[in-house]
């Protein structure tokens, strides 16, 4: 797919951003004939079609706007949503600890609005694949909506199933699978029969209770690496002359990013070599593997019989 055209000038179809005095941010899609009204009067489209981007057209109130392309954090921030988006600074996250590039090939579970997709199709490429599960029909409708609106098409590289992910039937192999949804580690398994050696899984949860359920399944399972957790805070700064600070308000805790990797069939998971904290699988303990073996070596090889 081309992305040629949003280099040029403004055309019909493309999508416009225009920033207000206030910087408050609109973003349209540009029709031959069609208006874009605000409180602060009308802007023709015509009027826009045809400028290059950083131009300012004036609103019929006179106030200036400025035009530009929008980004795609700034896209996703904006969709229309049918389920709660995946930030731009995890999706970020996701993008880089899946090591995703031109020719990767990903699964997603859980698409949400399809905030995540953008990010996904944007980083394989069009020699890469983005295969995408979603269990609810309205979900999936306006996940596809808003990539058709972000790309214009819908990219031939990316597919979208409506079903339960654990059930799927996909025989394809991926570098990286993401799942994003209540119960993660109901799925875990098919993801990592989906998966390569070596594989990629990124797991986005946003409380605690659930990152554990997760990891301690991961450990139970005996197919992936250590499972590592993160979170990713973003502070933006207030700039006006000398007056230089941290702005009031942040983007803070929105969600936790578990990664791990597929082990090779066959391949023993190597025995931790930290001692977990005191009291971490005390009597009290009683998550994956509580029945089994609470301490170093907790867990039985395969028990599902995964291969």
């Amino acid at each position: 797919m081309s992305f040629v055209h949003r280099r040029n000038l403004f055309a019909a179809g493309d999508l416009a951003q225009l920033t207000d005095p206030k910087g408050r941010l609109h973003t349209i899609t540009l029709a031959a004939g069609g208006e874009f009204h605000t409180h602060r009067g009308r802007i023709p489209h015509d009027s826009i079609i045809g400028l290059p981007e950083g131009s300012v057209v004036t609103a019929s109130s006179e106030t200036p706007y400025l035009v530009l392309r929008p980004l795609l954090d700034d896209f996703v921030l904006a969709m229309p949503r049918g389920a709660a988006v995946i930030y731009p600074k995890d999706a970020a996250r996701i993008v880089g600890l899946a090591s995703l590039g031109s020719g990767s090939r990903v699964a997603e579970a859980g698409v949400g609005s399809g905030a995540l997709t953008c990010s996904l199709l944007r980083a394989v490429g069009e020699s890469g694949a983005v295969a995408s599960f979603e269990r609810r029909e309205d979900f999936a409708n306006v996940a596809r909506a808003n990539v058709h609106r972000w790309f214009g098409a819908e990219p031939p590289m990316w597919s979208l199933s409506i079903g339960d992910f654990a059930e799927n039937t996909c025989g394809d192999v991926f570098d990286a699978v993401v799942l994003d949804m209540l119960a993660p580690w109901d799925c875990s398994l098919r993801a990592a029969a989906m998966l390569r050696p070596g594989g990629v899984l990124i797991v986005y949860v946003a409380t605690t209770t659930q990152m554990s359920t997760l990891v301690e399944t991961l450990r139970v399972q005996e197919c992936w690496t250590e499972p590592r957790a993160e979170e990713t805070l973003m502070r933006t700064w207030h700039l006006d002359g000398l007056s230089v600070r941290p702005d009031h308000r942040m983007n803070g805790h929105t969600g936790f990013l578990v990664s791990t990797r597929r082990l090779a069939p066959g391949v023993v998971v190597p025995q931790r070599r930290r001692r977990p904290a005191p009291g971490a699988y005390g009597d009290a303990y009683q998550g994956p593997g509580a029945t089994i073996d609470t301490q170093a070596s907790r867990g039985v090889s395969n028990p599902d019989g995964l291969e």
